[in-house]
């Protein structure tokens, strides 16, 4: 017996030491390849340092997927593009800044390793070697460049239609967007950013300053920080998107003494709603009134709200005795009404951390830019989605608990994650609708549609079964557990977006003016709204699903109301 069991402590000290060894071994090879990565290379011989101001924007671009790893090669500089620049930069000359919401604080820390290093080694190694070139205008672009133009003041020049595409973007795709919106000009910012408008910056500074390529066209100029590189936008060419023309709103009583209400009216016999609605875009008004033979441009204002629409009889006469009368006919313009797209952080970190909660396929995103558009302050998600971001949302990447962001998007519900939050706004919508959208997007994306395929096999019941009792849990969590919360329901928001939207803008301790408001409501789509003809589909919902969900509906209503909140709409409580 005792020899048996000494074998077995022996065997079993060997396995230990041979354990013991090959995790050693395994650490040791870690650390090494650790080393190999990190190691930088140094050059045999004098070589010159690569240039400082090259290094930052590749770096933060390739950890972020954003850049194509070829991108970060610069080609060295041609004297005649740099037009009288020095070309000699000195190893110590200052990086120009790139823009902070492209840069994580841990980029941050390796960029001054970095520049701490080639400074080191310009030092010991001689002169440095030319810069890097100056991007080139796109030499296939179907409009003509205009120069770099200074964008820093607080006013912007370019503001009729405001987007960004932080993969995609080239200098084709910003002149067919502001050429669709029917306007002149083309202006793009940070190699990402595009901006539309009928004026000219009014501030031209050097082609060098506008040296950011674009994301997705390797060599074009698209701007710099605060600088545009402009561009006049020419015809839209065949097979690419069809230019918008005005959509009519209806027929409207005008004002009194419309004249002083619309200034700068065109007058003149004969006018149509196409010379209106021209006429308006180019001086960058999202309506155009017609009445008679004259022509009016406005925004939506309290006085002139669009609400209560009249026959629209009132508004087919004869010119003159319509000229006479209090209705005209109103247009909308493809120009984008632009007193509410300016955005940015929170000057200082925010007090309160608010949360906006939803089950998704709630409308979260859609909410979220109602929210930036009425409050002009980023919102943040618990989250990262680089969909999202490379579309404008720049919250997306700010950490979560930066507080930087006006309110914070979650799915999230259990007391934990619940109570870290000292305020929600808990979106809540029809659990059907919330279940297919959300559906959709697992399947298709922000934008798509799933396919036959999908809603006929198995994965469409699990994923009901699955998350019919998380659209109840949710709600009940944050009933619950919750501090202090605003009850809205995506389809209030929808049907009376102004004054729900007041209320929400209102919880979050935000004065907004009623314009601001009505700007909003007139971009209220957004852009991650599900467009084109959706597939046609038989009834999804099985008769067991429906008793399982309506049960859960009958369960969250019950529940709002005893925490003193009005039910769920009627239109989906079961009856």
């Amino acid at each position: 017996m005792a020899k048996p069991f000494f074998r077995l402590q022996k065997f079993l000290r060997r396995t230990q030491f041979l354990l013991f060894f090959l995790t050693a071994a395994y650490l040791m090879t870690g650390s090494l390849l650790l080393l190999q990565r990190a190691r930088v290379a140094l050059p045999q011989g004098p070589r010159a340092p690569v240039p400082l101001q090259t290094l930052p924007v590749a770096e933060v671009a390739l950890g972020m997927d954003l850049l194509d790893s070829r991108a970060s090669h610069q080609p060295r500089v041609s004297p005649d593009l740099l037009l009288g620049v020095d070309m000699q930069r000195s190893p110590l000359a200052r990086p120009r800044p790139e823009p902070r919401w492209l840069r994580s604080r841990n980029s941050e820390l390796r960029q001054l390793r970095r520049r701490w290093f080639h400074h080191f080694m310009g030092d010991t190694q001689g002169p440095s070697a030319p810069g890097p070139e100056v991007p080139r205008p796109a030499a296939h672009s179907q409009g003509t460049y205009l120069g770099c133009f200074s964008d820093d003041g607080q006013e912007r020049t370019l503001k009729g239609a405001v987007f960004y595409d932080l993969r995609k973007m080239t200098v084709a795709h910003c002149q067919e967007a502001c050429a669709e919106r029917s306007y002149s000009y083309a202006g793009l910012e940070a190699g990402a950013e595009c901006y539309c408008g009928n004026r000219l910056p009014a501030v031209s500074v050097g082609l060098e300053e506008c040296n950011q390529e674009c994301k997705a066209e390797k060599g074009s100029m698209c701007g710099g920080v605060d600088r545009l590189s402009v561009y006049r936008v020419q015809e839209l060419q065949p097979g690419s998107r069809k230019r918008r023309s005005a959509t009519y709103r209806g027929c409207f009583r005008l004002p009194e003494n419309a004249s002083h209400a619309f200034p700068d009216p065109l007058i003149q016999a004969n006018v149509t709603a196409d010379t209106c609605a021209g006429f308006c875009s180019q001086k960058e008004f999202p309506l155009a009134i017609l009445r008679g033979w004259e022509c009016y441009c406005a925004y939506p204002t309290p006085q002139f709200d669009l609400r209560d629409g009249v026959d629209g009889s009132l508004c087919v006469q004869e010119a003159e005795a319509q000229r006479q009368g209090p209705y005209g006919q109103v247009y909308q313009t493809p120009v984008q009404d632009t007193r509410c797209t300016d955005r940015k952080f929170l000057p200082s970190k925010s007090k309160v951390f608010v949360a906006l909660s939803s089950f998704p396929g709630a409308g979260n995103t859609w909410a979220r830019h109602l929210i930036e558009h009425a409050t002009g302050f980023y919102t943040g998600s618990y989250y990262f989605d680089g969909t999202l971001y490379n579309k404008g949302f720049k919250g997306e990447k700010d950490h979560w608990r930066s507080r930087r962001t006006i309110c914070v998007k979650t799915h999230e519900s259990g007391r934990r994650e619940i109570e870290m939050f000292d305020s929600a706004i808990l979106l809540i919508r029809n659990p059907y609708r919330s279940l297919v959208a959300e559906f959709n997007r697992k399947c298709a994306g922000h934008l798509g549609y799933a396919a036959d395929r999908n809603w006929k096999s198995k994965e469409w019941p699990d994923f009901v079964h699955s998350y019919a009792s998380w659209w109840s849990s949710h709600v009940l969590d944050w009933l619950k557990y919750g501090k202090r919360l605003l009850v809205v329901h995506y389809e209030e928001l929808r049907g009376s977006l102004v004054p729900t939207l007041r209320e929400m803008v209102a919880f979050l301790n935000v004065s907004v003016s009623e314009e601001r408001l009505l700007c909003v409501e007139n971009n209220k789509e957004g852009s991650f709204r599900r467009r084109g003809r959706r597939p046609h589909d038989p009834e999804l919902f099985t008769p067991e699903m429906k008793d399982m969900i309506n049960g859960y509906i009958r369960t969250v209503d019950q529940a709002l109301r005893e925490h003193h909140w009005a039910g769920l709409p009627r239109e989906y409580v079961p009856r």
